[in-house]
């Protein structure tokens, strides 16, 4: 009957689990990491990425997002959308095809891998004969032309890619109706560029590598015109750019060419320049046109200057970029492209640029997605859950302030429709960058959109000149540069670097921390202010003797009044002495307190009289790296490394010289050497569970600080509290004696260290490191936020049975009861699998068929990459499931977790991860993309019955597509 029991317990258990828990990656935030190709379809209204990973995006409207990723490991050089189709091509550095295709299923649409390609040359033919160098798209929708770097011209039908062997144009053809004096001093070299004839779709530009351009009828197999590969839109003149910094113009099809009709020009010469690697030339409905083309700066004086201009009229402007160009295109208003430019939309390496050409001075277009979260290296992150509307509306319109610079048009991509839901709260995600700035993101749904930017550099002095404007050029300055972009990796000073951040979202305040041991503490003001900010200096080392800093000194304070901008606005200022990096803070906005630890030991400031309440030095006699600063501790690496590569090799010429001829001992000892070397990398994964020492570096270490209201002198009387865990496997509590209301401003905060039954802290029995401390009121529930249950937010905790804490190490979960702090219950986690706690957080995951009911719990993140899920209170593995790489330390190091079971991770410099753990909170991208409405007939060029038999290959292909049967169907994950 036990066993039957026992057995529905944990059945029911499992459904629970099902109800609770379920892991999902959901969306990438952010810019995609190298990007290496861009494409546009004017119909469908969508932009595509390719990057060097081999992951290809869509992008339409905000919420409109698609990826899928090639099978292969290689660059996607090339992405053309098919003219008036839901398929685009792209084309990979190994030379491979592939066709993608948005499908509708269930009502939502699928990036579908649905076909793959490589060009065949003849046996023995070489490589170059069918490397693929330019795609066009045929406006039919149903060739694709192929010119390679053997200067072939392949014809290939698609969706099917059936090479169409007659089609073909061949070196020979063109150079057999080509003049022997162009063949002479113009090789024909690799394919260049393609163009078809806007007005005639039979003819195409061949432009090859070294000048030549030809005009190929498609029709009648044979050149129409030599001379010559932009094609305007009324099909009477290409554009052709050259690698000498000028561009042409040639008219086409006529015999007689007036001199002016015909010209060549260097818009930057007459010294030598950098070649025009793209030029584009539009025509407006009632003015001059629109000509762009990015390159062709001056080569000794700009040749490091990555820049597109802009010519319309008499204005003239060269868009400086802060990184390398990888491609750019033009919208246009009306059907087919035929109106005037609207927008310019340029991918650089680092960032998306969209310029608004029809407002005057044209100014940028902000982004609602592909923001460079990189702009300065993100340093640090925090996630605040479920923002109040009115603090909402107090950071975004302070957001809005800062935008004033930006166009007022509307995002120019809008394809698709986005189904998902509207976000059930608003979300914050913040992010502390490398420049001193604080960046607030709406985490809310699938795009991850600016709000507010926030600078600590203003409080301090530096190198930088807060009157420099990057954007504005010397009046007469030629060429006319303009700054555009956001991108800025470099900081004026590595110590203004974000390190920490807390927001209590009720009551606005907000504290940040930095690399040179910088609390800086804020309040939102809705108005500019000029005020001065005094620096409150803390010694942690409490004059202790036998110290000598090496690392970096503190950052000046201001002295002057600073005019602060609407926005968070810094009041109180906490410098660390020795400046090191904060490693822990914490904010409690009811008891205005701060708590901020560093290397060396931790302390608590009173925000409201801005006094300090008392310091801890945890450090260890022994421990001289922490005295160190990071160029120093590079240094000490480096040498414990040196010591140990030496010590190894004279091991190995002690085994040369008494066991000369004894080759299986010497191989034994390369064994036995590489087996050190792998535990040296590691050892946190696969040593055994041994009481590390305490002369170990860096045991001093705060690495989380903990308030919690409970009960620490008897079971009867609660009091405030604050908790500390060091890297040593300390874990020390503070007895916390608040004034008053009536006299919080005037007397002070006293603070008192617990006396436990053997000593004043608690000392883990294998001084593992402390990276997280939780207190449990009596019925086992984490204790709520400060002013959450003022608020109505939460409910009371309850404080009639006994508290227990919950101490996280890297090994184990161990809960202790309280007031006495002795331990009831342990779950270890290194002596199971071998892994070590990394990340954690507290979450409640709600259940996805009961909206009354739901768990709190434990998110882990190990350094094996696994997330887990432990039970509260009763500390029990829930669910285990694989997210991280667990060679991606600095991914793991990046994750933050949000309150309710969702999380994010850096994938790259510039891309966040977002994953869920909910079955009730989930963020994804749900859209719909509809196949575009055939403007009119394109002429297609005609051959035999290649027509016919092509479009019955379509049909059946589309009728796979509809009912899932293409052997070719391969679902990405979106």
């Amino acid at each position: 009957m036990k066993r039957f029991r026992r057995h529905g317990q944990e059945s029911q258990r499992d459904r629970l689990k099902q109800e609770l828990f379920q892991f999902n990656k959901t969306v990438e935030h952010g810019f995609p990491h190298q990007p290496s190709a861009l494409g546009y379809s004017p119909s469908l209204q969508l932009l595509a990425i390719g990057t060097r990973s081999g992951a290809i995006k869509l992008y339409g409207a905000p919420g409109v997002e698609f990826m899928g990723l090639h099978d292969e490991n290689a660059a996607v050089t090339q992405v053309h959308f098919l003219p008036h189709q839901v398929e685009l091509v792209t084309l990979l550095d190994d030379n491979s095809l592939h066709m993608w295709t948005l499908r509708a299923h269930k009502g939502l649409s699928e990036l579908l891998e649905i076909g793959r390609f490589t060009l065949t040359g003849p046996p023995g033919a070489p490589p170059s004969v069918t490397r693929v160098t330019a795609v066009l798209p045929h406006s039919s929708g149903e060739l694709l032309l192929l010119g390679t770097e053997g200067g072939h011209v392949f014809i290939v039908e698609v969706p099917g890619f059936r090479e169409l062997e007659e089609r073909n144009i061949s070196l020979d053809q063109v150079a057999s109706s080509v003049p022997d004096d162009y063949i002479g001093r113009r090789n024909l070299e690799h394919v260049e560029a393609l163009q078809e004839n806007p007005v005639n779709p039979n003819q195409v530009v061949i432009g090859y590598g070294r000048g030549l351009m030809v005009v190929w009828d498609l029709e009648k197999h044979c050149i129409r015109q030599l001379e010559s590969v932009w094609w305007t839109e009324d099909g009477g003149y290409i554009l052709s750019s050259h690698s000498d910094g000028s561009y042409c113009r040639w008219m086409v099809g006529v015999d007689d060419v007036n001199e002016e009709e015909e010209k060549s020009d260097i818009p930057y010469g007459h010294f030598p320049c950098k070649a025009i690697m793209k030029i584009i030339q539009l025509p407006t409905e009632d003015g001059p046109p629109f000509l762009l083309f990015s390159g062709g700066m001056p080569r000794a004086s700009y040749g490091d200057r990555h820049c597109i201009t802009v010519i319309h009229g008499k204005t003239h402007v060269a868009l400086d970029f802060t990184s390398r160009i990888i491609d750019f295109f033009v919208i246009t208003d009306g059907l087919q492209q035929k109106g005037d430019p609207s927008a310019l939309v340029v991918l650089v390496e680092e960032e998306l640029v969209v310029i608004d050409l029809q407002t005057e001075g044209w100014p940028v277009i902000q982004t609602p997605y592909l923001v460079p979260l990189h702009s300065s290296a993100i340093t640090c992150s925090h996630h605040v859950s479920a923002i109040p509307f009115k603090l909402w509306e107090r950071i975004s319109s302070v957001g809005e302030l800062q935008n004033t610079h930006y166009s007022k048009k509307p995002w120019p991509i809008t394809g698709g429709q986005s189904l998902a839901p509207d976000p059930p709260q608003r979300d914050l995600l913040l992010t502390g960058h490398e420049d001193g700035t604080v960046r607030f993101w709406d985490a809310s749904g699938v795009c991850l959109s600016p709000m507010y930017k926030l600078s600590t550099a203003g409080v301090f002095d530096t190198d930088a000149d807060p009157n420099d404007n990057m954007n504005q050029g010397t009046e007469g300055e030629w060429p006319p540069f303009r700054k555009v972009g956001c991108f800025d990796p470099y900081s004026d000073d590595p110590r203004l670097g974000i390190q920490k951040i807390h927001l209590c979202k009720y009551s606005g305040y907000l504290t940040v921390a930095g690399t040179a041991g910088q609390i800086l503490v804020m309040e939102l003001n809705d108005e500019a202010a000029e005020q001065t900010v005094e620096a409150k200096v803390v010694d942690l080392l409490q004059g202790q003797e036998g110290f000598r800093w090496k690392g970096h000194t503190r950052l000046d304070v201001r002295e002057e009044p600073v005019l602060f901008p609407p926005g968070f606005q810094p009041f109180a200022l906490v410098q660390c002495q020795p400046p090191a990096v904060v490693t822990a803070l914490n904010l409690h906005s009811e008891w205005k307190l701060v708590a901020f630890g560093t290397s060396h030991g931790f302390g608590l400031f009173d925000y409201q009289q801005k006094n300090n309440v008392f310091v801890k030095c945890t450090l260890n006699p022994s421990d001289q790296l922490a005295m160190e600063g990071p160029l120093s501790r590079v240094k000490s690496i480096k040498k414990s490394l040196r010591q140990s590569f030496r010590r190894i090799r004279r091991s190995r010429v002690s085994l040369r010289k008494h066991h000369v001829n004894n080759a299986a001992k010497l191989q034994e000892a390369n064994a036995r050497l590489e087996a050190e070397l792998a535990e040296m990398e590691l050892a946190p994964v696969q040593r055994k569970i041994e009481a590390r020492s305490s002369d170990d570096s860096f045991t001093g270490l705060v690495r989380t600080l903990y308030f919690a209201d409970t009960f620490l002198s008897d079971s009867s009387h609660n009091s405030p509290s604050l908790w500390a865990g060091t890297n040593g496997g300390c874990v020390f509590a503070y007895m916390l004696r608040l004034p008053p209301v009536e006299h919080r401003a005037d007397e002070p905060i006293t603070a008192h260290p617990v006396q436990t039954s053997s000593s004043k802290e608690i000392q883990l029995m294998h001084r593992a490191p402390v990276v997280g401390i939780v207190v449990l009121d009596g019925h086992g529930a984490p204790l709520p936020e400060p002013l959450e249950v003022a608020h109505d937010l939460a409910r009371s905790p309850e404080m009639q049975g006994s508290h227990h804490l919950l101490v996280i190490s890297e090994e184990q979960f161990k809960v202790f009861t309280l007031p006495k702090v002795s331990a009831k219950m342990k779950l270890k986690l290194t002596a199971i699998d071998g892994s070590r706690v990394r990340r954690v957080g507290v979450a409640w995951f709600g259940s996805n068929r009961s909206e009354d009911y739901g768990e709190s719990g434990l998110v882990v993140l190990t350094n094996q990459g696994d997330l887990h899920v432990v039970s509260l209170p009763s500390v029990k593995l829930q669910v285990q499931y694989p997210c991280i790489r667990k060679e991606d330390v600095s991914g793991i190091a990046s994750c933050v977790f949000t309150k309710h079971g969702q999380g994010f991770y850096l994938i790259s410099p510039s891309e966040f991860e977002r994953f869920s753990l909910s079955t009730r909170c989930l963020v994804e991208p749900r859209c719909l993309v509809g196949a575009p409405l055939h403007s009119g007939p394109q002429r297609r060029p005609q051959t035999d019955g290649a027509s016919s038999a092509h479009s019955a290959a379509r049909r059946v292909m589309e009728h796979a597509l509809l009912n899932d049967e293409s052997e070719y169907c391969r679902t990405e994950t979106c």
